[in-house]
C-alpha cells in the first residue's frame, strides 16, 4: 500500500544529520510531472473538468459492522472491519505507521515534493510508474476514491484530492480515516480488524512490537503479514522501530524491548472467520442507513450461537459432499445466525436466503393450519388411501396406506395421501392464502402437489412463517441490523416496521397453540425424534422427492430455527430425510444454544406427567403455574396438571 519508502531509505538512521531542503528543485520536478502527465496546457484542462467530487465520492463510504456484542463481521469477500476512533488507537501504532509510511506526515500538505521528486526521476529512466512517492493523504484518496491503476492522470487526480482533504481534516482525521480503511491482510481492513485478526484482541491493547507488526503489513498486505512473508514482515517491522527511536517518539528502552519481541514473536492463526453470509445479506440496509456517513452499524448476529450453528453442521455432515444452511431467529424476529453453506471461503451464495429449493412436509403444517381454522379438530377422522386428482397419485414415504386415521395421526407420521385428501377437502387455494398470510413470498401452484410442499420457497421464508406460529402473530419478518454510531460518536436506533397482520393471519394464528401441540407430537412420537431431547422442542421433518432437499423447521422456547440440507444441482441424496441430518443438525445447535431474554408465546413446557400450552393454560386458570404445567383447582385438592 505505501509507495513513499522508510525513513531508512532516505536518510541515514545513524545520525541525526538531516538533508538539506531544496524546495525549489522540488517544486521544479512536481510542476514538470503535471506538465508530462496532462500533455500540455489543453490536456490539463480537460483532466482538470474530470476532478472527481470528493463530497460525492465520500459518501461512498462502507459502513463497519459489528456482531451484537461489537465484535468485527466478516464481509462480503471475507474481509473482516472495526472503526476505531483516533481517540481509541494507541500513540504507538499511530506513530509507527507515520514512520513507516510518510515521516513528513504532520508538516507537508498532503503531498511530499522530496518523495515525487525522487519518483518522478526514478520513473523517468524507467519510461513508465514504478515508484509512487504517496503520502498517507494520497494512500487515503487511493484506497477510497479512486480506481487502482498506475497512470499520470490518475496521480495527478490523486494529488490534487490530497490537497483537498487536507484542507477540509485536521491530520488526526486523516490518520483515522486511513487506519480504518487501509488493507493489512488475511481479510482485515483497518487496523481495529486486523488487531483482532493477527494478535485476538482490541486494538487499544497492542504493544508496541505489535502496532510494529501492523505497520509493517500495510506496504505489501496481501504477502507480507504476520501469516505471510514473516521474515520481511520482521525486518520492517524492526525498521518502524529505528525510525520511531531516531524521532524521539519512543526511548532506547522502549526500543529494545520491542525488538526482542519482533525477533522472538510466533504466529498462530486465530479462530476462521464466521458470519459472511449474514454480513452480505444485511450490507445492502447497512450502506443505505449509513448513507455515505463512515458509521459503526450494530447487528443482531450473536457469534457464539453463529459458530455454534457452522460446526453444528460441519459436525453432522462430516465429509459428505452435499451444502446445508441454517437460520435462527429470536422471539421478535432478529436474525441470531444464519449459515448460508458449508464454507464461506469456497462459496459466497447464500443457501439461507437466495436458494429456493422445495420444502417437502415441513409445508404440510399450512394444509393443517389452514384445516383448523376451517373448524377441523385433531381428532377428526380422514382417509389415507390411494387418491387421484387429474392425475396426481400421492405415495406415502415408505410405501403402503393407513385407511381411516386422526388428522394429528397423519401429520405426526406425514402421512402423504391423507395430506393431500385433507387439502383437497379444504380447498387447496385455500392452503396457498394461509402460507401467504404467514409470510411465504415465493409463487405458489394451487394444485395438489403443493401440499406435499412441491412449490420452492426459501429456507428465510419457510423460517420466518413457522416464527409466526410459534408467536401467534404474523406475519414475521426477519431483520438484523440494531442500531449504528455515527461519526460523532452519538448511538442512533435503527428503525424497523413491523410488518401489518392481515385478517387471514389472526384468523389462522387463533389456532398457533393447537398447531404447537400437533407440531410437538411429530418430536415426541412421529418423523422428527431425533430432536426429542432439546426441552420443549416443536417441529416438523420435510423430505423433497427422490431425497433432493430435506429439512427440519421448529423452535424451542428461545429461537424459531430452519435447517435446510441438499446439493446444489439438485441431485438427489441417497436416504437422506429431513429426520436425519437436517433434526440432527437443529438438535446440536440447540442443545448448546444459550436462552434469549424472552420466550416465544406457543411453546411446551416439559412435566412429569407431560406436556401443556402455557397460553391456553395461563387463559383458563389464574392459580396456572407454568414451571411444572398445574393448576390449583377449587377445594382442598392437590395441583392438577392442566392438559389443554
Amino acid at each position: 500500500m505505501g509507495e513513499q519508502g522508510t525513513l531508512a531509505d532516505r536518510t541515514d538512521m545513524t545520525t541525526k544529520t538531516k538533508p538539506r531542503r531544496r524546495w525549489k528543485l522540488w517544486a521544479g520536478l512536481f510542476v514538470l510531472v503535471l506538465l508530462v502527465g496532462a500533455g500540455g496546457s489543453g490536456a490539463g484542462l480537460l483532466w482538470l473538468t474530470k476532478l472527481p467530487d470528493l463530497e460525492e465520492m465520500e459518501a461512498e463510504a462502507s459502513p463497519f459492522m459489528q456482531t451484537q456484542d461489537g465484535a468485527a463481521l466478516v464481509m462480503a469477500g471475507g474481509t473482516t472491519s472495526e472503526y476505531i476512533p483516533y481517540a481509541e488507537m494507541p500513540e504507538t501504532l499511530t506513530e509507527a505507521v507515520i514512520a513507516l509510511e510518510d515521516v513528513r506526515f504532520r508538516e507537508h500538505g498532503g503531498l511530499d515534493m522530496r518523495s515525487i521528486g525522487r519518483a518522478f526521476v526514478s520513473n523517468m529512466r524507467a519510461g513508465g510508474i514504478v515508484e509512487g512517492g504517496s503520502t498517507i493523504t494520497q494512500q487515503l484518496v487511493k484506497i477510497s476514491y479512486l480506481t487502482p491503476e498506475r497512470t499520470y492522470t490518475r496521480k495527478i487526480h490523486e494529488a490534487l484530492l490530497a490537497r483537498e482533504i487536507e484542507a477540509k481534516y485536521s491530520k488526526d482525521e486523516i490518520l483515522e480515516r486511513y487506519l480504518n480503511r487501509v488493507y493489512l491482510g488475511s481479510g482485515a481492513r483497518g487496523v481495529g480488524a486486523a488487531s483482532r485478526v493477527y494478535f485476538g484482541k482490541p486494538v487499544q491493547d497492542l504493544s508496541l512490537a505489535e502496532s510494529a507488526l501492523l505497520a509493517a503489513s500495510i506496504q505489501i498486505p496481501s504477502i507480507v503479514n504476520p501469516y505471510g512473508d514473516t521474515d520481511r514482515l520482521r525486518v520492517r517491522a524492526l525498521q518502524a522501530i529505528v525510525n520511531m527511536e531516531w524521532t524521539d517518539s519512543i526511548t532506547a528502552d522502549e526500543a529494545d524491548a520491542a525488538r526482542q519481541e519482533i525477533e522472538t514473536r510466533a504466529f498462530t492463526r486465530s479462530a476462521p472467520a464466521y458470519g459472511g453470509w449474514f454480513s452480505d445479506w444485511v450490507a445492502a440496509e447497512a450502506a443505505e442507513q449509513a448513507g455515505g456517513r463512515p458509521v459503526t452499524v450494530r447487528t443482531t448476529l450473536d457469534p457464539e450461537l453463529q459458530m455454534q450453528a457452522e460446526a453444528a453442521i460441519a459436525e453432522v455432515l462430516g465429509d459428505r459432499p452435499m451444502q446445508a444452511a441454517l437460520v435462527a431467529l429470536r422471539p421478535d424476529g432478529s436474525v441470531a445466525a444464519m449459515v448460508g453453506g458449508r464454507d464461506y471461503s469456497d462459496s459466497q451464495f447464500n443457501r439461507a436466503v437466495d436458494a429456493v429449493r422445495q420444502p417437502g412436509s415441513t409445508f404440510k403444517t399450512f394444509v393443517y393450519l389452514a384445516a383448523l381454522a376451517e373448524g377441523i379438530t385433531p381428532d377428526r377422522t380422514i382417509t389415507d388411501q390411494p387418491i387421484d386428482l387429474d392425475g396426481y397419485s400421492p405415495e406415502n414415504y415408505g410405501g403402503g396406506f393407513n385407511g381411516i386415521v386422526t388428522m394429528q395421526q397423519s401429520f405426526v407420521r406425514s402421512l402423504n395421501a391423507a395430506t393431500v385428501t385433507l387439502a383437497y377437502y379444504i380447498g387447496f387455494e385455500k392452503v396457498a392464502v394461509a402460507a401467504r398470510a404467514l409470510g411465504i413470498e415465493a409463487d405458489l401452484m394451487e394444485t395438489p402437489s403443493l401440499a406435499l410442499g412441491a412449490s420452492g420457497v426459501t429456507l428465510l421464508d419457510l423460517t420466518e412463517a413457522y416464527a409466526a406460529i410459534a408467536e401467534g402473530d404474523g406475519p414475521v419478518e426477519a431483520w438484523g441490523l440494531t442500531s449504528m454510531t455515527l461519526p460523532d460518536g452519538t448511538e442512533q436506533d435503527i428503525a424497523r416496521t413491523k410488518p401489518e397482520s392481515s385478517d387471514e393471519a389472526r384468523r389462522l394464528l387463533a389456532h398457533a397453540p393447537e398447531m404447537t401441540q400437533l407440531l410437538r407430537a411429530v418430536v415426541t412420537s412421529g418423523t422428527g425424534r431425533a430432536v426429542a431431547g432439546v426441552p420443549g422442542a416443536v417441529g416438523k421433518t420435510g423430505t423433497s422427492q427422490e431425497s433432493r432437499d430435506a429439512l427440519f423447521v421448529g423452535w424451542n422456547d428461545d429461537y424459531t430455527v430452519g435447517v435446510w440440507v441438499g446439493n446444489d444441482d439438485n441431485s438427489p441424496m441417497q436416504g437422506v430425510t429431513g429426520g436425519g441430518f437436517p433434526a440432527q443438525i437443529w438438535a446440536k445447535f440447540l442443545t448448546a444454544a444459550p436462552a434469549t431474554d424472552e420466550t416465544s408465546l406457543n411453546t411446551i413446557t416439559e412435566t412429569v406427567g407431560g406436556t401443556c400450552n402455557i397460553q391456553a393454560c395461563s387463559e383458563a386458570y389464574r392459580s396456572f403455574r407454568a414451571s411444572d404445567c398445574t393448576f390449583q383447582p377449587y377445594g382442598n385438592r392437590p395441583r392438577q396438571l392442566c392438559e389443554r
